[in-house]
């Protein structure tokens, strides 16, 4: 698990590299340009000319080294050094001189105040690297600088951005002119992703991204605190239990599930065989009577409790033998079934999981928020988290919510997208590291309610078993597309993946 830290703590973790390594400034910019370069040169070909767009800021200071290390590595580089203030960073500076002093030559143009110059034609073979500013930009860009990120964003060229794309804000970027915020391809990073890389408004300036590691020293890392970090299959496989060869079934919890309806018997289905396939020892299906005859012949392994209702959820069961009860999946929101959620709310005594409709009821009568037993688990995606806690304008505006709701309401939000963020009472966040767009399929969600009450019922802690069921699911999504495609997997195809996920993390 690493750090992910807001850019204003960036400096901060520099400095103390710099001190206590010890290393010059100069020579951690040197080291965060070679890699760059490292990756660059895997990538991209030296038939392919490079134009680099370099700031008068250590963003640019990165960029002139790397115009440096692309000419002495055979590329063909033209640089644009843009300078209206007539004022460079010590780090730029000396970069420049060093450039300067190259002897095999590159076009090196310095463009300052008032000056006239005449941009490159680019066309699609052309590569652009963007180092006019890094991620201490905290205002929007204006300018003549507007003019050149709307020129390198109309052109065809490649374009692949130092640390962040130009214009745009590490975190919150609501106050943003975000017609001025370059659109890169590839956006080659130092250190850590940075927290805007993931939220989904803004993949269009990101592009593709991937972290370069300049190894910050470990003790600031350590010692510099941040609410967010990303979850890696090392922390994953640390949580997960051995079993014990004297182990059985009750050892490894029983399951309640309270899900499905008329029409809507499938999601059920799928949260019970996700539930089971992920560890528990037992499940029971709390469904409507009609449901029998799916599940006694789609999956035998699964005990049924009957409603009594034929159609909906209506009664709640006895509760003392289930080691932990999810509920929600194919659920509805019939009378009957708000009534029966309020009257399982104030006889459980546990944490539970609650999803899909289960999160609409509350969001429609919030008077059974404060019902909810302290650590539980909720698993909205986007619009359903809105209903509850109200619309947002920005990605970074619904966690920011989130993060809030879950330390109001003393409950596990395990908000889902692209890097599902598990939010816990605390106030930390968890960003998963695992999962394809392929996942944006029916039933998805419910499979991983199934995996997260499966953890939860084992008898590890909520916020464990979010993080741990949201990264396995994840990976189960990941196997499955490489089987079937992102394109043709279904929510079935991820349950058939858990034991391979398991035998992965082990």
């Amino acid at each position: 698990m690493y750090k992910i830290f807001p850019v204003e703590k960036v400096k901060l973790l520099d400095e103390y590299t710099i001190q206590h390594e010890p290393i010059a400034s100069i020579d951690l910019v040197e080291r965060a340009a070679n890699l760059f370069v490292h990756e660059f040169c895997r990538i991209y070909s030296k038939q392919q000319p490079v134009y680099i767009f370099a700031g008068p800021g250590n963003n640019g200071a990165d960029a002139l080294a790397i115009a440096r290390i692309l000419t002495s590595e055979s590329y063909k580089v033209r640089v644009y050094l843009f300078n209206p203030t007539g004022r460079l960073s010590p780090d730029c500076e000396m970069n420049l001189k060093r450039l300067r002093e190259l002897e095999i030559k590159c076009e090196l143009k310095e463009i300052h105040i008032g000056d006239d110059f005449v941009l490159p034609e680019l066309s699609g073979n052309d590569i652009v690297i963007d180092g006019l500013f890094g991620s201490g930009l905290n205002r929007p860009l204006g300018g003549a600088f507007t003019g050149i990120v709307r020129f390198i964003n109309s052109s065809a060229a490649t374009v692949v951005s130092v640390d962040m794309p130009s214009g745009l804000f590490g975190e919150d970027n609501r106050q943003n002119d975000t017609g001025n915020i370059i659109n890169a391809d590839l956006t080659l990073t130092f250190g850590f992703p940075k927290l805007a890389f993931l939220f989904p408004e803004n993949e269009k300036y990101v592009g593709e991204w991937k972290v370069l590691d300049i190894a910050l020293h470990p003790d600031a890392l350590k010692q510099v605190a941040s609410g967010y970090a990303m979850v890696e299959e090392e922390d994953v496989s640390e949580t997960v239990r051995p079993r014990s060869r004297f182990a059985h079934k009750g050892t490894f919890g029983h399951a309640l599930l309270i899900a499905g309806s008329a029409g809507k018997m499938g999601a059920a289905l799928l949260a019970a065989r996700a539930c089971l396939r992920s560890g528990a020892g037992l499940i029971t299906a709390h469904i409507p009577q009609r449901g029998e005859m799916v599940f006694q012949t789609a999956f035998p392994e699964c005990m049924v409790s009957f409603d009594e209702h034929t159609e909906h959820f209506s009664s709640v069961p006895e509760l003392e033998r289930y080691s932990a009860v999810g509920i929600g999946p194919g659920l509805g929101q019939h009378d009957d079934s708000v009534k029966a959620f309020s009257e399982l709310l104030s006889r459980i005594n546990k944490p539970m999981v609650a999803d899909a409709d289960a999160i609409n009821i509350l969001a429609g009568n919030r008077d059974l928020l404060d019902k909810l037993p302290e650590r539980s688990i909720l698993t909205p995606h986007p619009k359903e988290f809105d209903r509850l806690a109200g619309a947002s304008v920005t990605a970074f505006e619904r966690l920011s919510k989130a993060i809030a709701f879950a330390k109001e309401h003393k409950v596990c939000i395990v908000l889902k997208g692209a890097y599902t963020a598990v939010c816990t009472t605390s106030g930390n966040v968890y960003f998963n590291s695992t999962g394809n767009s392929g996942m944006a399929t029916a039933g998805s969600g419910d499979v991983l309610t199934g995996i997260i009450l499966s953890l939860l019922s084992q008898g590890y802690e909520p916020e464990e078993a979010a993080v741990v069921g949201v990264f396995i699911h994840g990976a189960a999504g990941d196997l499955a597309a490489a089987v079937h495609s992102q394109e043709s997997m279904i929510a079935g195809d991820m349950t058939d993946m858990l034991g391979r996920v398991f035998k992965q993390i082990k």
